[in-house]
């Protein structure tokens, strides 16, 4: 939860254009090829007016002829609002280009899509969700339904003859050496302070002895009704609702470090790198902090916001996914927001400081990494930070099927034990909650 971060894709390599025959206008509408897009149909005219405004005439002329059938006319227009995307720093970015690529996405996709190149439209739609702004996000989820409808059923008719609900299509082993792990983690782990564990902890109790008072706790037993308990331990599960949708990824060891970076790939690729531990040449691969939940409907409706996240009369902020290989690291960082870290799938060790320590944990200096420690726990550099290992913390092991409230202001440092899925929920305070 390195809350400094936020999807800054704009060094990824640009989408590959594809070689597609023209099809034509009619065949972008006919119910049998086409998918509907109310939005733009209605938006179009006021989006093209704001984007000659801000100079993008070429865009608006080749727009007509993209939104009339010519295929090579809508890459074009992707690939000029995607220079735009790369102008400049993210924020930097003006809010009508990023509606302009959504338009472009959807320009491209209905083309595949009338080609029955499933997996083409959903990466240009997911592109569209990823990278685009919001006024065409309604066409895009509901085009996104219909094009991964049509993908499944030709994927279920391709694997017919496949055996499924076998042991090895269980993405984690339950299998797990606990003296090995120690060996891995950092020093003094597990030999202090444990996070206090409660079971059937009632709300008013949260509220009183955790929330109030701003102490850990984990609580166990609350995710049994969860649908994703069970799904998301099944490779076909998740290859048959998420498989060909494209997912920002973090590879490398962290965001730390100088040859981090992000790429964009598809969930089944993402799945492979997981099979094969994680491992690409530059490091393991993590889907960290990404608004999954909204882009992947079917994964959303697999978890449900935990009671606790009403507490104090806050509203969620956000709800993340944080899906790995064992080996993934986030360094110790805190966050502005009160935090419930659920464990859906495998272990997670994770280590608490105090809010109280945070000028002896040394943050970083620029605001961007404000919320960081310069102390990597994994190598503890003692010259540099002689007292640290003497700092009180409380850890554990996050158990599947167990949640993690962590405070706000909380430093924590978590590392995956096993291929891991959690997923975390972010709450404000009631009344007195500042914007964020």
């Amino acid at each position: 939860s390195n809350s400094h971060f936020s999807i800054n894709l704009p060094n990824l390599p640009a989408a590959p254009p594809h070689n597609m025959s023209k099809t034509t206008a009619s065949a972008a509408e006919s119910p049998h090829n086409g998918f509907e897009t109310p939005t733009l149909d209605t938006e179009s005219p006021t989006l093209l007016h704001s984007i000659s405004e801000h100079g993008g005439y070429a865009y608006v002329r080749m727009a007509s002829l993209a939104a009339s059938g010519d295929v090579r006319a809508a890459e074009a227009v992707r690939e000029m609002a995607w220079e735009q995307l790369h102008s400049g720093p993210w924020h930097s970015v003006l809010p009508v280009w990023r509606d302009a690529y959504s338009m472009a996405c959807l320009h491209v996709a209905k083309h595949h899509y009338g080609n029955g190149e499933f997996k083409e439209a959903l990466r240009a739609l997911d592109m569209g969700i990823i990278m685009g702004g919001n006024l065409l996000r309604k066409d895009l989820d509901s085009a996104i339904g219909k094009v991964s409808e049509k993908a499944r059923n030709l994927r279920v008719s391709d694997r017919s003859c496949q055996d499924f609900g076998s042991d090895d299509h269980r993405l984690v082993d339950l299998d797990f050496d606990v003296s090995k792990v120690l060996q891995l983690l950092p020093v003094k782990s597990l030999a202090s302070k444990l996070v206090v564990k409660r079971s059937a902890l009632s709300l008013e109790k949260f509220l009183k002895d955790h929330y109030l008072s701003g102490s850990p706790v984990i609580i166990s037993d609350c995710m049994a009704h969860w649908p994703a308990k069970k799904n998301w331990n099944n490779k076909d599960y998740l290859l048959r609702v998420a498989g060909d949708r494209t997912v920002p990824v973090e590879v490398g060891k962290n965001y730390l470090c100088s040859d981090w970076k992000q790429e964009l790939v598809t969930f089944s690729e993402f799945l492979d790198r997981i099979r094969s531990h994680g491992c690409s040449p530059s490091g393991p691969t993590y889907l960290a902090q990404h608004p999954l939940f909204d882009q992947i409907n079917e994964l959303r409706k697999d978890i449900f916001i935990p009671d606790y996240c009403f507490a104090g009369g806050g509203e969620l902020r956000s709800l993340n996914a944080w899906f790995g290989p064992a080996g993934t690291i986030t360094p110790l960082h805190h966050d502005p927001h009160h935090n419930i870290l659920a464990q859906v799938v495998g272990k997670k060790y994770i280590r608490l400081y105090p809010a109280s320590l945070s000028e002896e944990l040394f943050p970083y200096s620029e605001t961007m990494l404000s919320n960081s420690s310069q102390v990597d726990l994994d190598d503890v550099d003692e010259m540099k930070f002689p007292k640290v290992q003497d700092l009180e913390f409380v850890d554990c092991i996050l158990e599947e099927g167990e949640m993690l409230y962590i405070p706000p202001k909380w430093w924590h440092y978590v590392r995956s034990l096993t291929t891991s899925l959690s997923v975390s929920f972010w709450w404000s305070e009631g009344e007195t909650s500042s914007p964020s």
